[in-house]
């Protein structure tokens, strides 16, 4: 049955490739860096399991020792000119958006198809995980397409992964840990500790205080830990479930609906969330890297506002 693990497996090879790339490429002095990072990174995906906790937590501690001492940067990349890639889309025009609609198609047809999908009475893909390996099975099939049909020479992928790996660099892996980290925090009962400093600091014993404290702290927490999904569980556990849902009865579906909303409001307004943030203000090479950061605060504020007043009409309505 194929699994998250075959998944990263897959993605653990990339990796691996990427660092066998960096580790050839001499004229770069952080050559040393790239390797160690990226080859790092391709063990964790591709043995983590097997290593144990330790060794993934020492893994970690190497990788972030590599980024925080600088030893990472852009090396080498053998690509075509910019006159070059400019003929061939002038020469292929929009039909260069192909391989890359395939990806979302095969996983919305795979989300639905794969879990039904059996060879000799067992499922042909972990029924829970459909949907994480359908998209990885479009990504193999666009590219598999994308050869095929472009014809660039065989290590073109690899060289355009490294190209932008490195150009992200620690970003890349950022998102991971910040989750992580949500993890072990909601493990380490810090929702409760939280919980108790709003109780007793904040006056929440109206229901409107309850939900622009659950929204404001979602977004806050957001914005420290650079991902929603981390700030969830603590927020939820300080606020939504004991105050919210249980003290003053609201829907929890629509107080986690919404507080999510509220969560990427922070989002929007940190370097912490570097995928969204700090990559595309990389690929795009903005002058600014905070550029993407100062537009999108004023739209994060009159979100999260909204979100407060959508809530506070909703949620103790059904």
């Amino acid at each position: 049955m194929i699994g998250l693990e075959q998944v990263y497996w897959l993605i653990g090879m990339m990796f691996i490739a990427i660092a066998v790339q960096s580790w050839r490429d001499r004229s770069h002095r952080k050559w040393l860096g790239n390797t160690a990072f990226w080859g790092l990174l391709g063990i964790s995906f591709l043995f983590g399991t097997i290593i144990g906790s330790l060794a993934n937590g020492i893994l970690v501690l190497a990788l972030v020792a590599l980024a925080g001492s600088g030893a990472t940067g852009l090396g080498s990349i053998r690509t075509t000119s910019a006159v070059a890639r400019d003929a061939r889309a002038r020469r292929h025009g929009n039909w260069l958006f192909g391989p890359a609609l395939l990806i979302p198609v095969i996983a919305i047809i795979g989300t639905f198809m794969l879990g039904r999908i059996q060879l000799w009475g067992f499922p042909l893909a972990d029924p829970k995980e459909t949907t994480l390996i359908a998209l990885a099975l479009g990504i193999a099939i666009a590219l598999i397409a994308a050869m095929l049909w472009l014809r660039p020479s065989l290590h073109a992928p690899i060289e355009e992964a490294r190209r932008l790996s490195d150009t992200i660099g620690w970003a890349a892996v950022l998102p991971q840990m910040l989750a992580a980290l949500g993890a072990v925090f909601a493990v380490c009962g810090v929702g409760q500790a939280v919980g108790q400093i709003a109780t007793t600091w904040l006056p929440l014993s109206h229901p409107l205080a309850a939900v622009a404290a659950y929204c404001i702290g979602m977004a806050f927490f957001t914005s420290v830990m650079g991902n929603a999904f981390a700030a969830f569980p603590v927020m939820t556990a300080a606020i939504g479930v004991p105050l919210i849902v249980e003290k003053f009865g609201g829907d929890p579906a629509i107080m986690g609906t919404i507080g999510m909303l509220s969560g990427f409001c922070g989002t929007l307004t940190t370097p912490m969330a570097a995928n969204f943030n700090i990559v595309p203000a990389a690929l795009l090479e903005l002058p600014d890297r905070n550029g993407v950061i100062k537009v999108q605060i004023p739209t994060a504020i009159a979100l999260l506002i909204g979100n407060i007043a959508l809530m506070s009409f909703l949620v103790f309505r059904f």
